[in-house]
């Protein structure tokens, strides 16, 4: 383990993985992350099955078992996703008994075309978590306003959430009411609160992104100078928002019945702009009690180059919050922004999923049983 990723898990950060494929589990790839680079958990999405099935013939046996057995493709994208969740979970299955069920979690998200529907996302959450059945498996539900209530009643279950796609602070402490009203009906129904875990991931990136889009259609000096601080300052509100959350009385009240914190986990941290330092959505938000979800060659930088400087949120506050109203004063829209980010957000995991699906059914075609 670097000096940086150890100095990162010191600070409170936990190191997640955001990829996974069967190759990567199978060569003990995985199994390397987490005993030399620190990492605790893996993330899940549609984009990232559908790079690794593609292809991969370490799939061809369970595909070929399936097209024999004539499965739908929706059934067969399900069970070769699971497989691998559940390996993944067996994998970091340690971590998770080490923390104290903390960590050595891994996502798996529900059909993002169920993004709009409350009713079918709890079901497959359900279905999902009864599919892997570890207990260190997150279900991801979309923080869409038809996911709010899904991640109550899911909760409510008993069932792990992490909770994605979230861009706004408006939206984020609406995650977080979901959520402890999730945990207020648990404790209720006389569920164990310390069994239930989520992370509410807010997405980072992608908000510079279009931000930066925008100010450079405008030009001018300060349009320039607003560049690339949007996405940090976003984050660093959450994480004074989560502070608000957990030093409130209907927090306490819960955590003395054994709740765990829903931790802010940091999404989308690859760096899409080759002019910012590559590591600088991990650096930048160094806070206790975070979750920062990496993809490999965010890892990789951040333990050959990340300089890690110790807590770079708390005490940030008044900054970020002028630099976004510096963005109202440019004339740009937070709120039109983070609405079309969502959208966006949602449209992006139903084409990969699309294309995942259509994947696996000419894999289906090719290994189905010839007359």
């Amino acid at each position: 383990m670097t000096d940086a990723l150890q100095r990162l898990s010191d600070e409170g950060v936990a190191i997640w993985l955001d990829d996974l494929s069967r190759r990567r589990i199978e060569s003990g790839n995985l199994a390397e992350l987490v005993r030399d680079s620190n990492v605790v958990g893996v993330t899940t999405n549609p984009t990232i099955f559908q790079k690794a099935i593609t292809g991969d013939e370490l799939y061809d046996e369970q595909l070929r078992d399936l097209a024999v057995r004539g499965v739908t493709v929706d059934e067969a994208v399900r069970m070769i996703t699971t497989a691998d969740v559940r390996n993944a979970c067996d994998v970091l299955r340690p971590v998770y008994d080490a923390s104290d069920r903390r960590d050595g979690r891994v996502s798996i998200e529900v059909d993002p075309r169920l993004a709009h529907n409350t009713e079918a996302t709890i079901a497959e959450a359900r279905q999902l978590w009864w599919l892997v059945d570890r207990p260190n498996l997150f279900i991801k539900i979309p923080a869409t306003e038809a996911g709010l209530p899904a991640i109550t009643e899911v909760i409510a279950a008993g069932i792990s959430v992490n909770v994605t796609l979230i861009f706004s602070l408006e939206r984020y402490r609406a995650v977080m009411d979901a959520y402890l009203t999730g945990l207020e009906k648990a404790k209720a129904a006389g569920r164990d609160l310390a069994s239930i875990e989520s992370v509410a991931s807010f997405f980072v990136s992608r908000v510079d992104t279009e931000i930066d889009k925008r100010l450079d259609k405008l030009g001018g000096d300060a349009a320039s100078a607003a560049r690339g601080k949007a996405a940090i300052a976003n984050a660093r509100l959450a994480y004074a928002a989560y502070e608000e959350v957990i030093a409130s009385d209907r927090w306490q009240a819960l955590a003395a019945d054994g709740a765990q914190p829903q931790r802010p986990l940091w999404a989308s941290t690859g760096v899409k702009d080759p002019a910012y330092n590559d590591t600088r959505y991990v650096v930048e938000l160094v806070a206790p009690g975070t979750v920062n979800t990496m993809p490999e060659a965010t890892l990789e930088a951040t333990a050959d180059h990340g300089e890690v400087r110790g807590d770079t949120v708390r005490g940030t506050y008044e900054q970020a919050r002028a630099d976004l109203a510096a963005l109202v004063e440019l004339g740009i829209s937070y709120e039109e922004v983070v609405k079309l980010l969502e959208d966006e957000g949602v449209e992006k995991f139903e084409v990969s999923w699309n294309e995942l699906l259509q994947s696996v059914s000419g894999q289906l075609e090719r290994f189905a049983p010839r007359d």
